[in-house]
């Protein structure tokens, strides 16, 4: 069995984004909070975060970021 995958298709997220999601993995981690979900939103090219139980981030592809509530 072969998976294609179509790569103009493929999100990838920029690299804002990756900076970004790395100084805040980081942060949580200093805090002993657990990175449970990091997430391309297909829809947005947002980044979704989890850490913690908690601690829903959203990053946007410019590299702002949010708590979500």
């Amino acid at each position: 069995m072969q998976i294609q995958i179509n790569l103009r298709s493929l999100i990838i997220p920029t690299s804002e984004q990756k900076t970004r999601c790395y100084v805040l993995c980081c942060w949580f981690t200093r805090l002993y909070l657990p990175i449970n979900i990091v997430r391309l939103d297909e829809r947005t090219g947002n980044i979704f975060f989890l850490a913690g139980e908690d601690n829903i981030i959203e990053i946007y592809p410019n590299g702002n970021w949010r708590y979500i509530e």
